[in-house]
């Protein structure tokens, strides 16, 4: 396990939340995929999704599935309202420049150290 913060590092990823500490959030593991029902039905507590998807309805998957941070590829950057609904559900929303392949990479490396 790892902190979300580490992860950021690794990636010089941006943290979209301010109110959430990426500090105090552990991920045990990753899911990359930008179906939101396979997501619904796949990803669990814990774990970092990997997505290019930045709207509002990620938020509502990352909050049912108990996801605590999406990871967002490819620069993609949230709208407000999507930041917004984020801090509110206490799902932290980042993102990279790197695609999702690397991040998956990079995520896999760090949580085998």
């Amino acid at each position: 396990m790892i902190t979300l913060h580490e992860y950021l590092m690794e990636i010089e990823g941006t943290n979209h939340t301010p109110g959430l500490d990426p500090r105090g959030i552990i991920l045990k593991g990753g899911y990359v995929c930008d179906m939101l029902s396979d997501v619904m039905g796949s990803a669990r507590e814990g774990l970092a999704w990997i997505t290019i998807m930045k709207h509002l309805n990620t938020i509502a998957v990352a909050s049912m599935t108990g996801v605590p941070a999406i990871i967002l590829a490819k620069g993609n950057v949230p709208e407000q309202a999507v930041i917004d609904k984020a801090s509110e559900e206490g799902v932290c929303i980042c993102s990279s420049d790197l695609d999702t392949f690397s991040l998956a990479g990079i995520l896999y490396t760090l949580l085998q150290k």
